[in-house]
C-alpha cells in the first residue's frame, strides 16, 4: 500500500524516486530532526521549571504533530507532506504557501543552529575561549557546515543519510554521556540547582512566556520525513512505526538532558549557546577527566551537522514539489540524473542561508545574532503549522479507509489538530517578542518580523508568477 510510489508511477510529471530509506534510517532521521541540544541548554538557562514546561509542551505540540503526522503520512505517503496535504485540503495556493513558509523557515534555522555547532566546538581546544566573540569564526564555521551538508545532498540520500545516521548517534551518546556525568554530580556533589516543588512551577512573567514558544518549536520535527516520504521504503508503515521508535528517545534527550545540566550548573551560570558542553567539562573537571570534554564538544559538533544534513534535505523537496507542479521553474522539479537529488532547490536553499548567516550578524554581537535567529525561525516555522493542523481537521473529517489505525479514531486526530492549532497560534504571538536583554530590542522586531513578511510577500509572488506559467504552459 505505497500509495506515494503508486502517485509517481502515474504521474508522468514526476520523476521516478529512489526509495533509499529503510526503518532504521527514518527512526534515526526522527531523532535527530525532533531533538536539538542547544534547545536542552536553552532550557535549563531558564530553570528547574524548565521540565515541567518541557512535559506541557510534549503534550500539547509533540503529541498533536505526531497523531496528525501519522495519520495523514499513512493516508497520503506521497512526496511534499505538508505541501500535498495542505494542497489536498485547501487548494494549490495554500498548499505553495505552506510549503513556501517551512522551506523558508530553514533559511534562519541553519546559521542559528549552525551558530551553535561554532560555539560548543570551541570546547575542544582549551584556547578556544578566545573565539567566543568573533564574528568571523561563527560566520566561518557556519559557512563550512552549511557546505559540507549541502555537499552530501547534492550526491544523494544514499550518501546524504549517512551524515544524518551518524548524527544521530552522536546526539545519543553524548546525551548518555551528560546524563552520566549529571547523575555523579547529583549522588557525589549534591544537585548545583535546587530542584524542588516551588522551582519546578513555570512562571509567568514575559521572559517565561517567550520562552514557552521556543519549547514549542522545540517539540516540532515529526514533519520532517514526510516531505521524502517517496524516498522512503513502505511510506505508508515505515514513518509511523519509525516516528514510536524515536519518541522515547527524544523526551529522554530532552528532559533528563536538560536535568542534567541543572544538576551539574546553577541555573542563572547555563549559558543558551554553550550550556550543554558548560555542564559536561564542568563535570569532568571536578571529576578530573578533563580528556572528556573535548570528545563531547566533537560529539555534539557532529550531531549539530547531522542535523543540518537532515533538514536540508528533507526540505529540499518543498521546492522539488513546487516545480513539478510549475510554481516554481521546471529546474526546481527535477532530480540529478545520477545522484537522485534536487541539485538546484539545494544549491538555492544553501545560497540564500549564507546570506542569512550575514545578515542575522549584521548590527548586533554573536548572541544577539543569535537570539534574532531563533526568533525568526520559531516565527516562521510556525506558520505553516496553522495550514499543517488545520488540514489534519478537514482532511480527518473524511472517512477514508486503510492507514494506520488511531486510538479514538477520527475524533482524536481533530482533537489533536485543534490544540495543535492553538498551541501553534500561542508560540506565533510570543516568537515575536525579543529577549528581555536583546541590546537593541527595535532592531530585533524589525529583523524578525520584517524579514518574515518579506518572505510572505515573496511566496505571494512567487505563486503568481508560476501561476502565468502554468496559463502559458497550457496556451502552448
Amino acid at each position: 500500500m505505497d500509495a506515494s510510489a503508486g502517485r509517481n508511477a502515474a504521474d508522468p510529471a514526476i520523476p521516478q524516486l529512489k526509495q533509499s530509506l529503510g526503518l532504521f534510517d527514518v527512526a534515526l532521521f526522527f531523532i535527530i530532526a525532533c531533538s536539538n541540544l542547544q534547545w536542552v541548554a536553552t532550557a535549563a538557562a531558564s530553570g528547574p521549571s524548565a521540565l515541567t514546561v518541557w512535559l506541557i509542551g510534549g503534550a500539547v505540540m509533540f503529541v498533536p504533530i505526531a497523531v496528525v503526522v501519522v495519520y495523514l503520512s499513512s493516508h497520503y505517503p506521497e512526496e511534499g507532506g505538508m505541501y500535498v496535504w495542505s494542497k489536498r485540503a485547501f487548494g494549490p495556493f495554500s498548499g505553495f504557501m505552506c510549503g513556501w513558509m517551512y522551506w523558508t523557515s530553514n533559511l534562519p534555522y541553519f546559521p542559528a543552529l549552525l551558530y551553535f555547532t561554532a560555539g560548543n566546538a570551541l570546547f575542544v581546544s582549551s584556547s578556544g575561549s578566545r573565539l567566543v566573540d568573533s564574528a568571523p569564526y561563527f560566520i566561518a564555521v557556519a559557512i563550512a557546515g552549511l557546505a559540507l551538508g549541502t555537499l552530501l545532498n547534492v550526491l544523494g540520500l544514499d550518501v546524504g543519510k549517512w551524515l544524518t545516521n551518524v548524527g544521530a548517534a552522536s546526539r545519543w551518546l553524548v546525551t548518555l554521556l551528560l546524563i552520566g556525568l549529571g547523575v555523579f554530580a547529583w549522588v557525589r556533589f549534591g544537585p548545583a540547582t535546587p530542584m524542588h516543588g516551588a522551582a519546578l512551577r513555570p512562571g509567568l512573567q514575559l521572559k517565561d512566556l517567550i520562552f514557552y514558544s521556543t519549547i514549542a518549536f522545540a517539540w516540532t520535527g515529526p514533519e520532517s520525513i514526510p516531505f521524502m516520504a517517496g524516498e522512503v521504503r513502505n511510506a505508508w508503515r515505515t514513518i509511523p512505526l519509525g516516528l514510536a521508535i524515536a519518541a522515547p528517545v527524544v523526551a529522554i534527550i530532552y528532559i533528563l538532558g536538560t536535568a542534567s545540566v541543572l544538576a551539574a550548573l546553577p541555573a542563572a551560570s547555563v549559558d543558551p549557546l554553550y550550556g550543554v558542553m558548560q555542564a559536561i567539562a564542568h563535570v569532568a573537571s571536578r571529576l578530573q577527566l578533563g580528556y572528556l570534554a573535548p570528545i563531547a564538544a566533537v560529539l555534539v559538533a557532529i550531531s549539530c551537522l547531522g542535523s543540518v544534513g537532515a533538514w536540508l534535505g528533507s526540505v529540499a523537496r518543498l521546492p522539488f514539489v513546487a516545480g513539478i507542479d510549475r510554481f516554481l521553474p521546471r529546474a526546481f522539479g527535477t532530480m540529478h540524473p545520477r545522484f537522485g537529488s534536487p541539485v538546484a532547490s539545494l544549491l538555492t536553499q544553501a545560497a540564500i542561508a549564507a546570506i542569512f548567516i550575514l545578515l542575522g550578524q549584521g548590527g548586533t554581537n554573536v548572541k544577539g545574532a543569535y537570539d534574532v535567529l531563533v526568533s525568526m525561525t520559531v516565527l516562521t516555522t510556525m506558520l505553516p503549522f496553522l495550514l499543517l493542523f488545520a488540514s489534519a481537521a478537514k482532511l480527518g473529517a473524511r472517512p477514508l479507509p486503510g492507514g494506520v489505525r488511531i486510538p479514538g479514531g477520527r475524533l482524536t486526530v481533530i482533537a489533536c489538530a485543534a490544540l495543535g492549532f492553538a498551541t501553534t497560534l500561542f508560540a506565533i504571538v510570543l516568537s515575536s517578542v525579543p529577549s528581555p536583554d536583546d541590546p537593541d530590542k527595535l532592531l530585533a522586531v524589525v529583523k524578525i518580523v520584517g524579514l518574515t513578511l518579506v518572505l510572505i510577500l515573496a511566496g505571494v509572488a512567487l505563486y503568481a508568477a508560476g501561476k502565468r506559467r502554468q496559463a502559458r504552459a497550457l496556451e502552448a
